[in-house]
């Protein structure tokens, strides 16, 4: 189990729960569509340990949860996370 990465994505989860944001310009149809794709890979880092590459792609520049957090006014702790899970996943 990867616990420094469970706990980064367990507060991206509750940043992502949040009934304002705005999922415009991102890949995620919605916020359940954003919840259930993290809760799922979430599932498998529980499970097997390991960072499945959609995770990377998920926390990239420009990638969907920093459109949301852009979108949504709370870039700057994006950034934050970002930088918890670059260092738990270099």
């Amino acid at each position: 189990m990867n616990a420094p990465l469970l706990a980064v994505l367990a507060d991206v989860r509750a940043l992502l729960a949040r009934p304002d944001n705005d999922f415009a310009w991102s890949s995620f149809a919605d916020r359940d569509g954003a919840l259930a794709e993290l809760d799922a890979l979430t599932a498998r880092v529980r499970t097997t340990g390991e960072v499945p590459s959609s995770l990377r792609i998920l926390f990239a520049p420009t990638g969907p949860i920093q459109e949301v957090a852009i979108s949504s006014g709370w870039g700057d702790a994006f950034l934050t996370l970002a930088d918890r899970f670059d260092d738990v996943c270099p």
